[in-house]
């Protein structure tokens, strides 16, 4: 962490646990491919997000820079897509590839660092930078990760992780977000990968296809009961999913783990990955309308970090900001 933060975690400690013992919960910031396309990003392409890292740079750090003074505590980076065989397939040499990967991190860091110079409150936890991991689907671009059939194992997994772990790391991130993950067998791979790599914590989140499985159909409490005691775990939960299975799925993990728990769903709408098209989401009547609304029962049933993943913007976030700044004592 930054020599400039005020509320520094101490080393060893979960930086997602202190937030949350500081504020209430901790605030993850919300969809970044969504307000690139709103700029004008063309993201129509297997790159996705990651092409904008060598296109224009400038305008994922000004969106990282309005989900910081939106109200989040943490931003993840553009490197969800970004990996060295996806960069030198569209022809990039592979120094190139690691430099834009590198180039994720720096540009959150550089937007925390504006925002936090220009709108310091002590009242506020310091800012914090998670450097996006995807699945192996994502590299393929081709839907699995939202299926986790994939034709290898873990331990090929685990060495195409490798690489953009070390990369991403040595840009020198708060955390790692492994996210949207479709199956218990791909978290195993990377969380296998962290002692050897690094003492920075990474938080682990599924896709889920229901109320009570990740993608590929495992329970999600066998995948929190699987990853409760690994070393550099320090957090589990469900992002890229739909508003109305979170509640659920927050229960039954804090059923099997002391972990802080991290949910960041899309919006309610629900994606075609085949066609890449988003559409109006099945009615739910118990589901919550939208983040502010599905706050407190996520909260209640035992969730410590809240954002937003697909189709979510900087309004969703400010909203759970003030919405925590109205629990807040004082």
């Amino acid at each position: 962490m930054s020599a400039a933060n005020p509320s520094a975690t101490p080393t060893g400690a979960n930086p997602i646990a202190a937030i949350a013992a500081q504020a209430g919960f901790m605030i993850v910031d919300g969809a970044l491919a969504t307000e690139l396309e709103r700029l004008g990003c063309d993201l129509n392409d297997a790159l996705w997000s990651a092409r904008v890292l060598r296109e224009a740079p400038e305008r994922i750090r000004d969106v990282h820079r309005t989900y910081f003074e939106a109200g989040a505590d943490v931003a993840i980076t553009a490197s969800y897509q970004a990996t060295r065989e996806g960069f030198m397939r569209a022809g990039l040499e592979a120094a190139e590839a690691d430099a834009l990967i590198q180039r994720s991190v720096t540009l959150a860091k550089e937007a925390r660092d504006a925002c936090w110079a220009a709108h310091a409150d002590a009242s506020r936890p310091y800012p914090l930078v998670a450097a996006s991991v995807g699945p192996y689907g994502a590299f393929l671009a081709d839907g699995s990760e939202y299926r986790g059939d994939y034709a290898i194992g873990r331990a090929a997994l685990a060495e195409f992780h490798r690489p953009r772990l070390r990369t991403l790391l040595e840009a020198g991130p708060d955390l790692l977000a492994v996210e949207t993950l479709p199956s218990l067998e791909e978290a195993l791979a990377v969380a296998g990968l962290l002692p050897d790599l690094s003492t920075v914590p990474a938080w682990f989140t599924f896709s889920a296809r229901d109320e009570g499985h990740i993608s590929d159909g495992t329970p999600i409490e066998r995948c929190g009961e699987a990853l409760e005691a690994l070393p550099g775990v320090a957090a589990i939960g469900i992002n890229c999913t739909a508003l109305a299975h979170i509640e659920s799925l927050v229960t039954r993990l804090r059923g099997v783990t002391q972990l802080p728990i991290i949910v960041y769903p899309n919006s309610g709408e629900h994606y075609d990955p085949v066609t890449k098209t988003w559409h109006a989401g099945c009615a739910h009547a118990p589901a919550p309308r939208d983040l502010a609304e599905g706050l407190p029962r996520w909260l209640a049933a035992g969730a410590s970090a809240i954002g937003g993943c697909c189709r979510t913007g900087p309004e969703d976030i400010g909203a759970l900001a003030r919405a925590r700044r109205a629990r807040m004592p004082g």
